[in-house]
């Protein structure tokens, strides 16, 4: 493997708090060097092939804690070799897998097939979330044990709240000595059933059933309180609430072991959405200016879309240290699934390779600081995971020390990114099977350029880098 030597690029490494002009050298699948640390180049076999990355940002490559990779079962949406080139192409060199594939990773076997055909076809790392129940059905706790010796990083039941406390519970006492963490939908189904959008005024115009921001509070609450009872760690997916944001920031206020992620979609676009074209973008620039198409599916997700005041709350958040990481929710689908009514259609946004494109807009406004975007996508993930100095204990056996960071000896996953690079978001054109977006004609600025995983380049997007 001949070494790689990026020169010239802005490097930014918030496990270390790297910010500046500088060289990186990839060597034997590892970091090697950087010229930050203040150390001098080392000796390499043979002369490295130079990569000038002048006028580029250079990052760890980004960790997604929560993709729909769908295979096996769901190939028609998905398969782990497009969606993790679909991956690559968004600047993510690691991804978590959820386990509503069909069976669903509810056993030691259901990891095992995953991970061999990620073994044969992922052009990125692959780590398994598990179920908690047994097909995702909340009934019986799937084989949580097995499944941890197998890899999975956490456990799940992916858009199934695991809404009965009971299990819950005993799933965070049996996962406590691992130190591996329950991923849980906070929804109150009782609150929601029926429902295909967030309640509110844009809900009631278009005559859809709402889905409350109380049902998704009421059980960020009840985990909270199991977080305590149990000493389990617990981790809020998709957060969408401003009350959710204020329940999660008390719990770290009082040291429990409770974290949280937001979606890029949940940053920049509201439920006006739902009403079509140019309506509920934030800080998104739509190419055209049409009439409204209301009833748009392509923005019915789950939890649904919510309104300004909570994107405020989630922005502080991420501010405040409450969200730990940026995750994608990645969920694809085929074309069918969408061309329906809106009650009837799938939740879910293509979202791997406009994630980074949607938050940037975020920095471009001065809401947001670069290193801290970056942060939330490489090293607040690796801690979560357990492979960064500061995480939990727990670390699954395929989770590779060292991720979310440039320091030597880490893994080479490496993203270089054009912050100038202007693009129209064109589904057709997605490396993922899934076309479902809501952010198609929309504008945006900055990109990934180059993938590199392990030390090999996985995806490219500028010639003169390739």
């Amino acid at each position: 493997m001949t070494a790689t030597l990026i020169t010239g690029g802005r490097i930014i490494d918030p496990s270390q708090g790297w910010d500046g002009a500088g060289d990186l050298l990839l060597d034997g699948g590892a970091v090697a060097w950087c010229s930050l640390s203040g150390t001098p180049m080392p000796a390499v076999a043979e002369p490295p092939r130079r990569v000038n990355a002048a006028g580029l940002v250079v990052t760890p490559g980004f960790i997604d804690l929560h993709c729909h990779l769908r295979e096996p079962g769901y190939e028609a949406k998905e398969t782990i070799a497009s969606g993790t080139r679909a991956a690559a192409a968004g600047g993510f060199t690691t991804v978590c897998c959820m386990p509503n594939t069909s069976p669903a990773l509810h056993d030691r076997s259901m990891v095992e097939r995953v991970l061999s055909i990620a073994r044969q076809q992922a052009v990125v790392r692959v780590l398994p979330i598990g179920a908690v129940t047994r097909d995702l059905a909340g009934k019986q706790m799937a084989q949580l044990g097995e499944m941890a010796d197998a890899g999975c990083v956490g456990f799940s039941d992916d858009g199934n709240p695991v809404w009965d406390a009971t299990i819950m519970r005993h799933a965070l006492e049996y996962l406590l000595p691992r130190g591996l963490p329950v991923i849980d939908h906070c929804q109150d189904p009782s609150l929601t059933r029926g429902s295909s959008m967030n309640e509110g005024s844009v809900s009631a115009r278009l005559g859809l059933k709402g889905w409350p921001a109380a049902a998704e509070d009421l059980m960020i609450a009840r985990d909270i309180e199991l977080a305590r009872l149990t000493g389990s760690r617990v981790h809020i997916a998709h957060l969408s609430t401003a009350g959710g944001v204020e329940l999660v920031r008390r719990a770290k206020a009082e040291g429990l072991p409770v974290t949280a992620e937001v979606t890029p979609h949940h940053l920049t676009l509201t439920d006006e959405r739902v009403l079509g074209s140019c309506c509920g973008y934030v800080g998104l620039e739509p190419a055209g200016r049409g009439a409204e198409t209301p009833y748009d599916t392509s923005a019915k997700v789950n939890p649904p879309l919510r309104r300004e005041r909570d994107i405020a709350a989630l922005i502080e958040g991420l501010l405040d240290g409450t969200i730990d990481c940026i995750a994608t929710d990645h969920a694809p689908h085929a074309q069918e699934d969408k061309l329906c009514e809106f009650d009837q259609a799938a939740n879910g946004i293509s979202g791997l390779e406009v994630a980074l494109g949607s938050v940037l807009s975020l920095v471009h406004r001065g809401v947001l600081p670069l290193p801290l975007v970056i942060e939330k996508l490489t090293a607040g993930p690796a801690r979560f995971l357990g492979a960064l100095d500061g995480g939990p204990k727990g670390r699954s056996p395929l989770t590779p020390p060292g991720l979310g960071t440039l320091r030597a000896g880490a893994p080479a996953d490496v993203t270089l990114l054009d912050m100038d690079a202007e693009w129209e978001v064109k589904p057709e054109a997605f490396l993922s099977k899934g076309k479902n977006s809501p952010l198609a004609g929309v504008l945006l600025k900055g990109r990934p350029v180059a993938t590199y995983f392990g030390g090999e380049l996985a995806y490219t997007h500028a010639k003169e880098v390739a």
